[in-house]
């Protein structure tokens, strides 16, 4: 076919960060993109609704961007000048114990070493030799499978990575509190600690709050889908909203299509364009636990019993390793534990923009079995309680989200899965299906840029540049 009988050069189906950071990459090459987006605003996690009571801005999904300000690709893009703004305070996230002071995420190593006492030589010699160049490390990590640009860091990263967290805290730290510490940032990974490369993603929280403190958006996280649809439209790329798409035969003509979806999704709208094999391939696809999110209108900031930790973006709610390793081998198995792993953000501590004077919003989700129907607003409340006696003193009105709201607001969210899928040993690198390169299909015109590709979820961006990458080459 000519290159006339085509209406445009590329079509991304979805407008979450990853499909409009492929269709932004495409659109710096000088190619013709449009941006398909089901919702009426785009964006997919990216974004802020007055959930509670009106003055009240509650992030509806991803909330804290330590992937999004080091991201090697969005971190290249004139989004301030679009309109982003990153707010941080002077600590990335904090670790409330019951027995003692929390344990507070400071940007320098030294500072947060000191807190761990007997085990603050430990923690600099285990963060330290990432420092030298740890956006470096992030660019070879943040891909597919390929021969690393620094080598000497992968490979640490992979001898110290490749351990469960449960065992890498273990074999790193010799007390409690340091060890509670790395089991709450591998918590992000909705794994069972105990699995082998959950230590890589605890180390690689850790480490990205000494290169940048945590950030939120001023004004919500929806303002970064909003730079980046700003600066697409900039490169001449158009987005429209309120355009689901059920089949190949409702987009426009197009040299390649790139699909933000979950790979149910790509399947169902493009299955008759995909052989029966890669198919089958997808729908056993695992997409892992799902959660349960609670927003809240508060009358005044969390009453943490360690008042520092307010100033904090990120609170782990947990306690111990053994506390954080029970709640999320309960979640991958299927079980609901009355005293889950919590992840409080506290956007409004940072940004006065989201509350009313002297009010604040509240933001938590747990980790829960896939598609699971029990609401968990007790439970959540009860672990924030743990370390804030008299929070609910503070609640003016909640709002909750179960696994099948997120997933009728957004349909890749499958059974309230918010990160993409499992990425597990066997599915990290594998992901939606094992091929030289996850983004294509057997389609040549066919290419997925969602998290359900490495290096899975987060707001990075790099599923979507990758992607992009791909389908530039075939365009060739």
């Amino acid at each position: 076919m000519s290159a006339s009988a085509y209406d445009v050069d590329a079509v991304v189906v979805g407008s979450g960060p990853n499909g409009l950071a492929a269709a932004v990459r495409l659109a710096q090459e000088g190619l013709s993109v449009v941006v398909r987006e089901a919702n009426a605003v785009a964006g997919g996690g990216l974004g802020s609704e007055e959930l509670t009571l009106p003055g009240f801005l509650h992030d509806t999904c991803s909330a804290v961007h330590p992937m999004g300000v080091l991201s090697p690709y969005l971190s290249t893009l004139p989004l301030g000048d679009h309109g982003l703004e990153w707010v941080s305070s002077d600590l990335s996230f904090a670790h409330p114990l019951d027995d003692g002071p929390a344990i507070l995420h400071w940007k320098d190593v030294s500072q947060t070493a000191e807190q761990l006492g007997p085990d603050a030589s430990r923690y600099e010699r285990l963060i330290r030799p990432f420092m030298r160049d740890l956006p470096g490390l992030l660019t070879d990590v943040l891909g597919p499978l390929r021969i690393p640009r620094k080598p000497i860091q992968m490979a640490r990263m992979g001898l110290l990575g490749a351990l469960p967290a449960s065992h890498l805290a273990r074999f790193a730290f010799g007390h409690e509190p340091a060890r509670a510490f790395l089991a709450g940032c591998a918590a992000h990974s909705i794994l069972p600690l105990t699995r082998p490369l959950t230590g890589a993603l605890g180390l690689m929280f850790l480490l990205l709050g000494h290169e940048a403190i945590w950030p939120v958006a001023r004004g919500g996280s929806g303002r970064i889908a909003q730079a980046l649809v700003s600066y697409l439209k900039s490169l001449g790329g158009l987005v429209e909203t309120r355009s689901p798409v059920d089949s190949m035969s409702e987009l426009p003509r197009s040299r390649v299509v790139l699909f933000d979806t979950s790979p149910r999704e790509l399947a169902r709208v493009a299955g008759e364009h995909l052989p029966n094999g890669y198919r089958k391939r997808l729908a056993r696809y695992r997409y892992g636990p799902g959660v349960f999110k609670v927003d809240w209108a508060l009358d005044g900031p969390i009453p943490w019993r360690d008042a520092r930790c307010v100033t904090a973006s990120t609170v782990h709610v947990g306690g111990t390793l053994a506390d954080i390793a029970d709640s999320e081998r309960a979640a991958f198995l299927g079980r609901h534990t009355n005293r889950p792993f919590v992840m409080v953000c506290q956007q409004s501590d940072l940004d006065a923009t989201r509350a009313p004077s002297g009010q604040r919003t509240g933001y938590a989700y747990c980790h829960v079995p896939h598609a699971s129907t029990v609401d968990m607003t007790e439970a959540i409340e009860n672990q924030i309680e743990r370390f804030a006696p008299g929070f609910r003193d503070r609640v003016l009105a909640r709002e909750t989200t179960s696994p099948a709201q997120l997933e009728a607001a957004n349909r890749n969210y499958a059974g309230g899965v918010i990160t993409g899928g499992v990425a597990d040993a066997f599915q990290l690198f594998t992901r939606p299906v094992a091929r030289l390169n996850p983004y294509t299909t057997p389609n040549p015109r066919l290419f997925i840029c969602s998290a359900s590709t490495p290096p899975g979820g987060g707001v990075h961006g790099m599923c979507g540049y990758w992607a992009a990458v791909a389908a530039l080459r075939a365009l060739r």
